[in-house]
Order: structure tokens, then C-alpha cells, then sequence
């Protein structure tokens, strides 16, 4: 029985780049000259670590991050800042979340949407991810359309396609 996957995830090497990226553009431009700027990718936490002059430029830093990722076909969603908090040396500091992995409350919500649509097909959540299978494949594309039409707050993908 054909199925297919649907998952939230962030490819690493990309974000990784993405983080390179938007350090080597903080060092060219000049409103960031004899500024400190850090940014720290934190793989295992899945976190990233910004540290820079003051809020306006932490702004900037977090807009040429999510400009970054959207190059590298990162969806902006997988990101999500935290609170800006002060530093002891005068700075601004925040943390920016990577989400990876679809909530249960928003897998509830996918499978409610696909047992609506009157398919014959059939959404099992796993663990963080809802796997949909069917007898035919235009059902599953079907489902794949209507779930990209959705708005939800992480970037689905759609993987594992398989045809018996």
C-alpha cells in the first residue's frame, strides 16, 4: 500500500552554512564595524546563539540569519527567537530556537484534517511525524497539496514516498 511521511525537519550542514554566512556578512557591513557580534551554532541543544552591540543590531543580525536560510531552503518557521536579555558587558544576547519535529497538538490537527477530507486514505501519527497511507497515489497527493495549502506553525515536508 503506497504512503508517505510527513515531517518537520532542518537539514544541519545547511543551517550550519546559513550561520557562516551571516557572520562573514556581519563582517562586511560597516553599520557593524567595531562592533562584537557573535553567533554560535549549537547543534546538540539545537540553539543559536546571538551576542551583539545593542537591540537594533540584534534585529539585523536575526534578519540576515533568516535571509540566509531562506537561500538555503531553510524555512524561516524552523526558527524561533527567544527573549532578548542584556549582558553584564553592556551587549544584548538571545537564543533562537531550531524547531524540528511536529507537535503532537499540530499532528492531532493534520489527522483530523486529512479524516475530513474523505479519502481513502489512513493518517497514523509516529512519534513526531504523521505517516499517511492509501491505496492509490493520487490520494496522497491530493493530501500532500491540501496539507501545503495549510498554514501551520512548522515547515512540513514530505518524505518516504512509497509505491507498491
Amino acid at each position: 500500500m503506497p504512503s508517505v511521511d510527513v515531517v518537520s525537519k532542518v537539514d544541519h550542514q545547511a543551517l550550519d552554512n546559513a550561520v557562516n554566512n551571516t557572520l562573514r556578512e556581519v563582517a562586511t557591513r560597516y553599520d557593524f564595524k567595531n562592533v562584537k557580534t557573535e553567533i554560535t551554532l549549537n547543534k546538540k541543544d539545537k540553539l543559536i546563539h546571538i551576542v551583539t552591540g545593542d537591540e537594533m543590531k540584534l534585529k539585523a543580525v536575526i534578519e540576515m540569519l533568516k535571509g540566509s536560510c531562506v537561500r538555503l531552503n531553510i524555512d524561516a518557521k524552523s526558527l524561533a527567537p527567544k527573549k532578548m536579555e542584556p549582558t553584564s558587558s553592556g551587549m544584548v544576547k538571545m537564543d533562537v530556537q531550531i524547531n524540528e519535529g511536529i507537535s503532537a497538538d499540530t499532528c492531532k490537527k493534520i489527522v483530523k484534517l486529512i479524516k475530513g477530507t474523505n479519502l481513502k486514505v489512513q493518517p497514523v501519527i509516529q512519534d513526531e511525524q504523521v505517516r499517511v497511507s492509501g491505496k492509490k497515489i493520487d490520494d496522497l497527493q491530493q493530501i500532500m497539496q491540501l496539507l501545503r495549502e495549510q498554514d501551520y506553525d512548522v515547515p512540513l515536508q514530505f518524505v518516504n514516498m512509497k509505491r507498491d
